[in-house]
């Protein structure tokens, strides 16, 4: 169990969300934040557990592929990531009510990105489903342990200075976008690869010459 769990909080990997975190939630009044990032860290954790029991069945039903939802996630990285690096682009999630992030970026797919959610179905696929009450253990632990970083670099990042979490955001915003395009390739060489395999498998078997 410890060992999954570690695996899944380097997935996760908590200390890179940290400034992704502090941009996402610089239009949030600042006695709301911690509140916030609670909440998206508990819909995470939702998700996460979600995947882990139900996730390959309900991609099946849906027909939807790793590839695909690998792809679909690095779009949205890269939208959020160019207001990031251009201010002047305005992509908002915002409703005119509440300038609140939810759930999109900062449960998904920030926290329980297309990674970790692949990683927790990898888990429970080559586990018998008797053996559920460890893997549970593995994703909450990990959970914590990552919620516990974030929470600690929030009330870090609220000591520094403005100027210099608006240069560090645009900095995370490009590296943000590398993260979208090796997010991308990933998901376009794995769509190519299962089409390799499922053209071998459709060519009949070759001949003996004798």
């Amino acid at each position: 169990m410890l060992s999954d769990a570690l695996l899944l909080f380097f997935v996760i990997d908590p200390f890179g969300l940290i400034p992704l975190y502090e941009a996402s939630l610089r239009k949030v009044p600042l006695d709301r934040r911690v509140s916030v990032l609670i909440r998206e860290l508990l819909i995470a954790l939702v998700v996460l557990i979600a995947f882990l029991f139900a996730g390959k069945r309900v991609l099946a039903a849906l027909h939807i592929s790793e590839p695909a939802l690998i792809v679909s996630s690095a779009l949205i990285l890269f939208l959020i990531a160019l207001p990031m690096i251009f201010p002047s682009i305005k992509l908002s999630m915002e409703t005119d009510s509440s300038p609140e992030p939810f759930i999109v970026p900062l449960a998904t797919p920030l926290f329980a990105g297309p990674s970790a959610l692949a990683f927790v179905i990898l888990m429970a696929s080559r586990q018998p489903s008797t053996d559920w009450p460890r893997l549970l253990g593995a994703v909450f632990l990990a959970w914590l342990a990552a919620s516990v970083v974030v929470l600690l670099g929030h009330a870090l990042a609220r000591k520094t200075d403005p100027r210099a979490l608006a240069a560090l955001e645009r900095v995370m915003g490009m590296l943000l976008v590398a993260i979208a395009v090796e997010m991308l390739l990933s998901g376009i060489s794995g769509y190519l690869t299962t089409l390799r395999s499922a053209d071998a498998s459709l060519m009949p078997p070759a001949r003996i010459a004798r």
